[in-house]
């Protein structure tokens, strides 16, 4: 491998053909799981979103985004969080669609009423079978190390793909509300 080929140029250009080629996936495979995706943030009395180490990340990024939409968001773990209802949706993030944590958080929120969306390489996974709304992402999950998906490190691809659905989500309900960048900025944070 030449300097060329071990450099960070090199790897922007590896990293954004891949997540090129997974949006194209995701946008063209299953264009109706996006609606449902979207709908049921639309339709959520509040939106509370759940995912760990950077999946987890991520989701509080959209969070943050739909929280300038004016939605009523929480970030699951946080002191100020209430308990989720029969009108809320938990929005999730797993690449194996296994962790514990979110896996039994989900279950909660089913139990109480509460829609789960769910993004996860694992159509078939115990996350996914609880999901009202699902995006399947075609990237490696953090324990494939084949570079047969991807060339990145662990769930690199998976975790990249999280922020850009979560921007895309929100770029279309931002887009759909007809309101102004300007109308959203109050809520932009300004204690920081």
């Amino acid at each position: 491998m030449d300097i060329l080929e071990s450099g960070v140029g090199y790897a922007l250009m590896r990293i954004t053909q891949e997540l090129d080629d997974v949006a194209d996936q995701v946008a063209t495979n299953d264009p109706m799981a996006l609606a449902r995706f979207s709908e049921q943030v639309v339709e959520a009395g509040r939106v509370f979103v759940l995912g760990a180490g950077r999946s987890g990340l991520a989701l509080q990024m959209t969070a943050m985004r739909l929280m300038h939409l004016g939605l009523d968001v929480h970030v699951v773990g946080e002191v100020t969080a209430p308990a989720i209802g029969a009108d809320d949706l938990l929005l999730t993030a797993s690449g194996s669609g296994t962790t514990e944590g979110i896996v039994r958080n989900a279950r909660s929120a089913v139990s109480v009423g509460a829609r789960v969306a769910v993004i996860t390489t694992a159509a078939q996974s115990p996350l996914a079978a609880l999901a009202s709304a699902l995006i399947v992402v075609p990237a490696a999950g953090k324990l494939d190390r084949s570079e047969s998906a991807s060339n990145q490190y662990a769930g690199s691809l998976f975790e990249q793909s999280v922020v850009l659905i979560g921007d895309a989500l929100f770029h279309a309900l931002w887009k759909r509300s007809g309101r102004s960048a300007d109308e959203l900025w109050p809520r932009h944070a300004n204690l920081e």
